[in-house]
């Protein structure tokens, strides 16, 4: 009869660490899913990093004895690099949302990252078109 207390006891005390475990990985997954947003976040601000930096070559060698084309070209390049990087972004949190499990934590809808990421992406090309026309 001990020993079978004994033995409940001991498999009592397995289901609460087995618990513990699963809600610290619970917690683990919410924070992951908090730092994708944060991430996201940041590359989005140097993707408008690489579109300021072509707005501001534009205006710094716009004006030159070169002439436009090589702050142009300059400017497009910086511009492409911003898409490139908005799409990457987009596309690499997706991936970690979509191999996640939200517990507490509501991860931003993939429809809100690429809705994001396109009008970043329109904003930047935008951007390159009117670098050329002014």
């Amino acid at each position: 009869m001990a020993k079978d207390t004994a033995t409940a006891a001991k498999s009592g005390e397995h289901a609460d660490k087995q618990a513990l475990a699963e809600e610290r990985t619970d917690w683990a997954e919410d924070r992951t899913i908090l730092a994708n947003e944060r991430t996201f976040a940041g590359w989005m601000r140097t993707g408008m990093g690489a579109i300021a930096i072509a707005v501001g070559l534009r205006a710094i060698f716009g004006q030159t004895a070169m002439g436009y084309a090589p702050a142009r070209i300059a400017a497009t390049f910086f511009c492409l690099v911003a898409i490139y990087i908005f799409w990457a972004a987009r596309q690499k949190a997706c991936a970690t949302v979509g191999r996640l499990r939200a517990h507490q934590a509501r991860p931003l809808p993939t429809r809100s990252v690429t809705i994001i990421s396109t009008a970043l992406s329109v904003g930047a090309a935008g951007t390159a078109g009117l670098l050329w026309l002014v």
